[in-house]
């Protein structure tokens, strides 16, 4: 495969989907049936997207298989083993998604291996490693985007439950206030992620009252109450508390690496991550929760928000930089007659337009490819060059050379 190809792309109807998101983006009848949570581009073996060919709509994964350097080029072929090493998503966020952490590359091999050898079926309900890599993660927001992610400083973290759960959990605070590092935090939360139903119920029952009372103070406070309703009696209902809570304005990006704990809680944004399908989750969800693994894999250092703007790149071309290896998000804004011209020395790239209508012209080739809201493309390494002209905005996936 040696030209540019539109993408047919999978949609993941999760129960926390917006039932108007994506299919507004894609210019489908809305509301939907079912609600639509993510738009998966890629070749995740577990939902690939598809190209029209001469054979019919051929799985992306099998054409990858077949063609690797043409598709990848060769430094990707090599150091990814002949796999597309990203997966590019559109999240459509109407109600929280569970508090979560991903492994890193070791957990995630080791914890693949381990739970083959026990013979739990890669699709089973109770499985934690579903491949055997790691997941860091850039989530950038096209509507406000509320998260929880990485833990808050101790200081606010210990007065903000102090306010809150001191009723109950007075003497665990304490116990946190006194040893406030690393240790401290994660027997804090083994002993909160433990906790009898009874207890959770007593503790949140005190916890929401008061945070009725002070909603107009502090938006965590909000966030609880708005966690509360969706999953009552669920001890994720103080995580606005632990964690801390950001919004992101349209435009504005975040890195997630291995490791770091975090919610994604309302909103519409573009998500690029290693290839990986891995996720422990801690609560905020009816899935399965192993406290024990969790905990295991955590990094318990406080976390500022590192919240990522767009840098220049060239003409029409802006990046979100962050450390990953497998991944690289930009935004390409064309205007009139201002073109974007890629650059030739480039890896396999997907290209998603979020507004607007432009032309993709690849090489010398006089015929273009359009490309209208919602529609994506995956451009093979063997394309030389491209341009894009037109009036539209485009993210952009890619691996950094």
């Amino acid at each position: 495969m040696k030209s540019i190809q539109l993408l047919n792309n999978p949609i993941q109807n999760y129960a926390w989907g917006s039932h108007a998101a994506i299919a507004e983006l894609m210019g489908r009848p809305f509301p939907t049936k079912a609600p639509e949570a993510e738009l998966w581009m890629g070749a995740h073996p577990k939902a690939p997207s598809t190209v029209k060919t001469k054979q019919g709509d051929e799985s992306l994964l099998d054409l990858i298989k077949r063609h690797p350097l043409d598709i990848l080029g060769k430094e990707t072929t090599v150091a990814y083993e002949k796999r597309l090493p990203y997966l590019f998503k559109v999240l459509a966020i109407e109600k929280p998604l569970s508090i979560q952490v991903h492994p890193n590359q070791e957990q995630a091999k080791q914890g693949f291996a381990m739970e083959n050898h026990l013979g739990i079926p890669v699709d089973a309900a109770e499985r934690n490693y579903r491949d055997d890599n790691h997941k860091p993660e850039c989530i950038c927001a096209l509507t406000p985007f509320w998260a929880l992610n990485g833990f808050r400083d101790k200081i606010t973290m210990i007065k903000l439950l102090r306010e809150a759960c001191a009723d109950f959990l007075g003497n665990r605070i304490l116990e946190l206030e006194e040893k406030a590092d690393s240790k401290g935090l994660k027997h804090f939360l083994d002993i909160l992620l433990n906790l009898e139903e009874s207890d959770v119920q007593k503790i949140l029952g005190r916890a929401v009252r008061y945070a009725e009372v002070c909603k107009a103070r502090d938006p965590a406070f909000d966030w609880m109450i708005r966690l509360h309703n969706t999953y009552p009696g669920d001890i994720g209902v103080l995580f606005p508390l632990i964690l801390n809570l950001v919004c992101l304005n349209p435009g504005q990006a975040m890195h997630l690496p291995a490791g770091q704990m975090h919610a994604y809680l309302e909103g519409v944004g573009i998500e690029l991550m290693a290839n990986s399908d891995n996720v422990l989750r801690g609560g905020l969800t009816p899935k399965h929760v192993d406290v024990s693994e969790l905990l295991n894999i955590l990094d318990f250092k406080e976390q500022p928000i590192d919240i990522i703007e767009p840098v220049k790149r060239r003409p029409c071309e802006k990046v979100y930089p962050t450390p990953a290896n497998e991944f690289e998000l930009s935004v390409i804004e064309t205007v009139g007659r201002e073109a974007y011209t890629s650059v030739k020395d480039r890896g396999v790239e997907i290209l998603l337009l979020t507004s607007g209508e432009v032309d993709v012209f690849q090489g010398n080739d006089p015929g273009p490819l359009r490309l209208s809201r919602g529609m994506s493309a995956i451009v093979p390494a063997a394309v030389e060059s491209y341009r894009i002209i037109g009036e539209g905005t485009v993210y952009k996936a890619g691996v950094p050379l």
